[in-house]
């Protein structure tokens, strides 16, 4: 069974604050792309769970895809085991949600494989403990969030393409949120418009930005080159903390067109926004013809 695993963009990201238990308040717009990586999975008839993923250097036990594993055989009391193989797709460290989306992935897919019943809201809830953003994958939904990023409302966006770029670099989101100088005090918007059932991009337009982003340019000067490169054909912010930045196009011709100009010492792709995850999509084509 082979499934996808989305990237995401923060089509904009503030922060309100900080709470008393460390964590920062904010609001945030996660858009699911049509562009990620790609999990393999087959079934084992021992426990056993084995990942594999050429050029991905990371201990096993670090590792998201077999923490995911674990916590669901735990949580169901599985015995079942399965041998997972990732294409690995996405860049690590570009605030794009490339492990979060991987655990999602891998959640989904062994619930699947080993039939073990569990809700989305279920999965959601183990997903939480592996990273703030697992939830948004495993639900499936672009996405309104608050609180930390935990709080949800599924959101409909105007189909929109973009260009995403990676500066050859990798940054700490625990350097970015403790840092003094990170702006928390940005003012909370109201959203009449997620009430209505659509963000229009001229509502985007308006209320595109990243809290985060004028302090990781000033910490990774790559970021910023990368992204006023960019800015020659586009709007352009940074996604998450970073380090990937995305331009805005009208088509994903133009988006190709200017991918193909793409300096040798960066790395990108080209995607389009979704509304439903491509994981949960393909999940459905499986139950359907199961």
């Amino acid at each position: 069974m082979q499934l996808p695993a989305p990237a995401k963009l923060n089509l904009f990201l503030r922060i309100l604050g900080r709470r008393a238990d460390g964590y920062h308040q904010l609001q945030t717009l996660f858009q699911l792309l049509d562009f990620g990586d790609v999990l393999e999975f087959e079934r084992r008839n021992h426990k056993a769970v084995s990942v594999e993923c050429d050029g991905l250097d990371i201990p096993l036990q670090d590792n998201l895809i077999f923490r995911a594993a674990q916590l669901l055989q735990q949580a169901t009391g599985c015995d079942k085991g399965a041998h997972i193989r990732l294409q690995k797709n996405l860049p690590q460290g570009g605030g794009i949600g490339g492990g979060s989306s991987d655990a999602a992935t891998a959640l989904l897919g062994l619930n699947h494989l080993w039939d073990c019943g569990l809700t989305l809201e279920q999965l959601a809830t183990l997903g939480r403990q592996l990273g703030a953003d697992v939830p948004v994958f495993v639900r499936g939904r672009t996405a309104w969030a608050e609180g930390i990023g935990e709080i949800l409302t599924p959101a409909t966006t105007e189909t929109r393409h973009y260009l995403v770029l990676m500066p050859d670099c990798q940054v700490s989101t625990a350097a970015i949120f403790s840092d003094p100088r990170l702006t928390r005090d940005s003012p909370a918007i109201k959203l009449a418009h997620l009430r209505e059932g659509d963000l229009n991009s001229q509502w985007l337009e308006r209320h595109s930005g990243n809290d985060c982003q004028a302090l990781v340019e000033t910490l990774y000067p790559q970021v910023r080159e990368a992204r006023e490169w960019l800015q020659q054909f586009a709007k352009v912010q940074l996604t998450g903390t970073g380090a990937c930045v995305f331009g805005v196009f009208e088509s994903k011709q133009s988006a190709t067109e200017v991918f193909a100009e793409l300096p040798g010492k960066w790395s990108g792709f080209v995607a389009s926004g979704v509304q439903v995850s491509p994981t949960h999509r393909q999940l459905a084509k499986i139950a359907s013809t199961t």
